[in-house]
């Protein structure tokens, strides 16, 4: 079948011909049954890269990518044996090989000849990487690929400032701008540090300083929380644009704030000299690289915080351990040095009671110092002080109307003058922390949450029994009660309320400790703690402690102890390190006490028969590798309930988590000390724990 183009004046068909192959938009290839090309169009000559006389005689696989030729010569000559139309559109993931060796996007329509009566083909050839579909498609790829390189890089590496460093770099490239820099927000919130440029301008190097506030580029970005374009820096009127901008031809800008956990910590911006388009698909991948670096920036920041509670805890077991050590040689330096001073040689030398105070004061010092060791690492005994109860309370309530949800109303109601206590004030700060956190999950949806505070002469009478009778007498008491309107507690709550590991919370929320420590403070500060609750109603959790009849009252615990222990006192010492044991020993026999002294709490088990005669057991807490002094004294007590405990200890080292029930004296101590704990103690055995 044979087609004829009519003729038309003044042209004859090879003239028409040539002249609509010259002039088609479209690349045109001839080719014959070789697959030699013998004829290209100009169109051809600009998307290929070539002259027309380089095209002409060369072989279309010079034209194919070297990763698919086996590919397409199969295709070719499987094509040659039956050609057959191919309409442009039908695949549009074809790729042409340039002369400079580039690659580009095409589709390819095939007409064969042989029907005409020609052993050609004829290849129109698009380029497609200019339709706007596919060139967002590319960008778009391009966008992904970058993120996915920064995000490889953000999962292997460890170091932030490796990040900071990179990102500008990689989101500069990937928009084809010249500058791009991040700037994150000072702890103080009142500047930005640059914390990683390309091609900085003056005053925004890394490390350098610059202001936050509305009317400045990054603090603009920060207060508007969401992606901000600038069309023209020179239009500018959302914010003040600094001279160094104009002065360095910037004309466009995209920026997008920095979140973590849904707090803006800074800015990542993109700026141009060219008059840039940001769209949403720019202004998505640079909000995907701000996640990607928050994200690495939390995990390090994370990671930073694990370790260094790490440290501090293999820290706070190192100095622990060395202060418990350390009290015990300060005991036996500090017992042998107040023998000393009693000898009738030293107390007629002129010289030598100074050198035995000098050394007691030495000793006091370096009790200081093991206090301090202990207070760091978490193993301390509460220091029971003067407490200001209403300066305590109101930086507790500032402190909680700026984290706690602004629904919950905060209110504080403290007897003028404000009561002072007697309490270990950071331990008490924390009590009252854990009840306001409880009463805070208690008002999900908002509430009032009330302080008060006042002074009380005696213990309600449904707690009379929570404390020995000499305690109550002195000083009265200060009541401090934190009171919530939400969910309230049913009775079966209320009834385990202060049980240690009782929780209502769902897995994960609570420990269930937050009210057993706090009756496990109220108590070891020779205090109690009351609970009251109406379901729907709200709660009211109420701490009484020890008061003070006025602030700046000492509270000398020393008293005359000679006149003061009990004559025969039979005591049970308990102490694994021998010449602490021979120390305290002395101690107690100058009281005119009876002792049996062990080394160990099973030695002291075998001393506590049928018939043992003991009214004090004394033993330290950390006994060597055998029981422990805490359960030494619960076994003891079973045994016989009217027998008195009395701890000692360098250090608590966990024990203390939830106090014991029982008079704890941290080494290193006086006799006079040890003396006014045992007083302390044994007048205990007239309350109603110490009936037989």
């Amino acid at each position: 079948m044979s087609h004829h183009f009519p003729s038309l004046p003044g042209f004859d068909d090879r003239t028409v011909f040539r002249t609509l192959f010259s002039a088609y938009p479209d690349a045109l290839l001839l080719v014959d049954a070789q697959g030699d090309i013998v004829l290209a169009n100009p169109a051809a000559c600009e998307l290929l890269g070539y002259r027309a006389d380089e095209l002409l005689g060369l072989g279309v696989d010079v034209l194919v990518p070297d990763s698919i030729r086996p590919r397409h010569a199969a295709y070719r000559a499987a094509y040659g044996k039956a050609p057959r139309p191919r309409p442009m559109g039908t695949q549009t993931e074809l790729v042409a090989k340039r002369r400079d060796g580039t690659e580009v996007m095409v589709e390819i329509a095939l007409s064969p000849l042989q029907e005409h009566g020609l052993p050609y083909v004829v290849a129109a050839i698009r380029g497609i990487g200019d339709y706007p579909r596919v060139r967002q498609a590319l960008q778009r790829a391009r966008y992904s690929e970058h993120v996915a390189q920064f995000g490889r890089l953000a999962v292997d590496e460890r170091d932030p400032q490796v990040l900071l460093a990179q990102v500008p770099r990689v989101a500069a490239e990937a928009l084809q701008t010249e500058m791009a820099a991040v700037f994150l927000l000072e702890p103080n919130g009142l500047e930005f540090r640059v914390a990683g440029a390309l091609a900085p301008l003056p005053g925004e190097s890394a490390g350098d300083l610059i202001p936050n506030r509305p009317d400045t580029p990054a603090g603009y970005v920060l207060s508007f929380g969401r992606p901000v374009v600038v069309e023209n820096y020179r239009d500018e009127r959302r914010f003040v644009t600094p001279d160094a901008y104009l002065t360095a031809g910037l004309t466009s800008a995209a920026a997008v704030p920095l979140s973590d956990r849904g707090r803006s910590i800074g800015v990542l911006t993109v700026r141009s000299r060219a008059a840039q388009t940001f769209g949403d698909d720019e202004l998505r991948f640079l909000e995907s690289l701000s996640n990607l670096l928050a994200t690495s920036l939390q995990r390090a920041q994370s990671e930073e915080a694990l370790n260094h509670s790490q440290r501090l805890e293999s820290v706070g077991q190192l100095t622990g351990g060395i202060a418990h050590d350390f009290n015990n040689l300060l005991t036996v330096i500090s017992g042998n040095l107040q023998v000393l001073e009693q000898l009738p040689l030293v107390e007629q030398d002129d010289f030598a009671p100074q050198l035995v105070a000098a050394a007691m004061r030495a000793t006091k010092r370096g009790a200081e110092l093991t206090g301090k060791l202990l207070a760091f690492s978490r193993r301390q005994v509460l220091q029971p002080t003067q407490v200001d109860t209403g300066a305590l309370i109101d930086s507790l309530a500032d402190m909680l109307r700026r984290t706690l949800d602004q629904r919950i109303q905060i209110d504080v109601q403290i007897d003028t003058p404000a009561p002072v206590c007697l309490a270990d004030p950071g331990q008490l700060e924390s009590a009252l922390l854990n009840i306001a956190i409880n009463a805070r999950d208690a008002m999900p949806d908002g509430g009032r949450l009330t302080f008060s505070c006042r002074s009380m002469l005696a213990l309600p009478p449904a707690l009379h029994g929570e404390v020995s009778e000499d305690e109550t007498s002195v000083d009265g008491f200060v009541a401090i009660a934190i009171t919530d309107t939400g969910s309230g507690m049913p009775e079966a709550v209320k009834e385990h309320a202060f049980e240690p590991f009782f929780t209502t919370k769902e897995a994960g929320r609570g420990t269930g400790l937050g009210l057993a420590t706090v009756y496990g403070f109220a108590k070891q500060s020779r205090g109690a703690v009351s609970l009251d609750s109406t379901l729907g109603v709200g709660t009211t959790v109420t701490l009484y402690l020890p008061g003070l009849a006025e602030a700046g009252a000492s509270h000398d615990l020393e008293v005359d102890a000679q006149g003061s222990v009990p004559p025969g006192l039979r005591v049970l010492l308990v102490e694994d390190d021998a010449e602490v044991r021979v120390v305290v020993h002395r101690f107690l026999v100058s009281l005119g006490c009876h002792v049996t002294a062990c080394l160990n709490g099973e030695e002291a088990l075998v001393a506590l028969g049928p018939q043992a005669p003991f009214d004090l057991l004394l033993t330290d807490i950390a006994l060597g590798a055998g029981m422990r002094g805490t359960e030494l004294a619960r076994e003891a007590q079973q045994r016989f309930p009217a027998l008195r405990v009395l701890l000692m200890s360098g250090f608590a080292s966990g024990l203390l988590a939830t106090p014991p029930p029982w008079e704890l004296l941290r080494k290193p101590y006086t006799r006079g000390e040890l003396a006014a704990a045992i007083v302390r103690v044994m007048s205990e055995a007239a309350g109603p724990t110490a009936a037989p």
